[in-house]
Parts: structure tokens; sequence; C-alpha cells
């Protein structure tokens, strides 16, 4: 075995436990801007307080992740993924169950369910982008890009409903992706589960139900 063999096996060992070892960093740095970020808001929170929270330095937030808006923007893709990485909504694994699904029930449950898990994950970053986004354009255009985004998604979940044959006639594909985009909204989830005190399975019973009754020719 010559000395490269031992260098390059010595890099091939080193290269992985750098890569846990960054991405361990990433996710304390990024569950520490979600704590200030739910607890104290996006604006007074600064990027010093993340670091010292995270216990490593300002210049590793910045080089890790990079300023607050991409913090903030990372804190809400990752909530939606259910990962420690961005997820295109095509590659999520309950879109997946959704088209193979059979039949609109089957679909509908399954979103249910899936909002269900996203939004306790997501409900409280996402009410501090709203708050931010009052006061930062960054976040106002955040916002803004993740509304667009899931209204577009809901239209591509209509016309997979519509393929099925068993939507109500009298509505588009437009209004049955405006009834599911406002059902399935944080600011929903938040009336039931924190202001009404609803359950997480209530809630997800719910949804399915309702939206079975709205959309559906034979509910």
């Amino acid at each position: 075995m010559t000395n490269d063999d031992v260098k390059t096996g010595k890099r091939r060992y080193q290269a992985p436990r750098r890569a846990e070892q960054a991405a361990a960093t990433r996710r304390t740095i990024l569950a520490a801007a979600r704590d200030l970020f739910v607890q104290h808001g996006y604006v007074t929170t600064t990027v010093a307080e993340i670091a010292d929270q995270a216990q490593v330095s300002v210049d590793t937030v910045y080089a890790t992740i990079g300023r607050k808006p991409v913090l903030l923007r990372a804190l809400v893709e990752t909530a939606l993924s259910g990962t420690d990485h961005e997820v295109p909504a095509i590659e999520r694994d309950y879109v997946t169950a959704i088209r193979a699904a059979g039949n609109v029930r089957d679909k509908l449950a399954t979103y249910a369910d899936a909002i269900t898990s996203i939004h306790q994950r997501l409900a409280p970053i996402f009410l501090a982008l709203r708050d931010a986004a009052l006061q930062d354009p960054a976040c106002a255009q955040l916002w803004t890009e993740i509304a667009q985004r899931r209204a577009r998604n809901m239209r591509d979940f209509a016309a997979d409903l519509r393929a099925t044959g068993e939507l109500r006639n009298d509505l588009t594909n437009d209004d049955a992706a405006d009834i599911i985009w406002s059902m399935n909204a944080v600011e929903y989830w938040v009336l039931l589960i924190h202001e009404r005190h609803w359950t997480t399975n209530k809630f997800r019973q719910w949804l399915t139900d309702a939206w079975i009754r709205l959309l559906l020719q034979n509910p």
C-alpha cells in the first residue's frame, strides 16, 4: 500500500464525517432560528442571537445557511417537506400516494392526513413569516411566493381529482382548487386547533369529510 493509498482512504473516511458534522450544524442553527423567530418574532431576532443560541459563530451561520431571509425560507421549506432540506411538492411521499390512489375519497383522506402532519411543524413558523411580511420586504416576497405556489399546487391537485370523474360537474377545477386551498391554510388550522381547541384527529377527520361532501358528485 502506498502513501497515496493511505491518504485517499483517509479522505474517503473524513468526507462523510464532515458532511454529517455540517448537517448537524445546519440542524442546530435552524432549530435556534425557529425558537427565536417563534418566541420573539423575525424582525427583532438578530443573527447574533441565533448564533449564540446555536453555540456557533455568526460567520458559521452565514456560511452554513445564510442571512435571516434565507434562514426563514429554509425553516418554511423543511417544515413543508418534513426533512432536513427542501423537497419539491411533486417529489413528496404524500403526493406520490395521492396520485397512486384510485378514487377521490382516498386522495382527499391522504391529503388531509398530510396537511395535519405538516401544519404541526409549519404553523408556528408560518405565522412568524406572516407577521414578518408586514414589515420586511424579503419576507413579504417569500409570503407571496409560497401563497402562489400553494395555489398552483392546488390547481394541479384539482386536475388530478377531476381525472377520476367523481368531482361535481357544477364546480370548475379552479373552484375545487380554491375550496381546498382555503381549508388547507395555516390560518384555518390555527382557528380550529388553537382557538377552538380541536384535536389533530378531529381536524383530520373534518377535512376529509368536508372535502368529500363539498367536492364529490355522490358524497
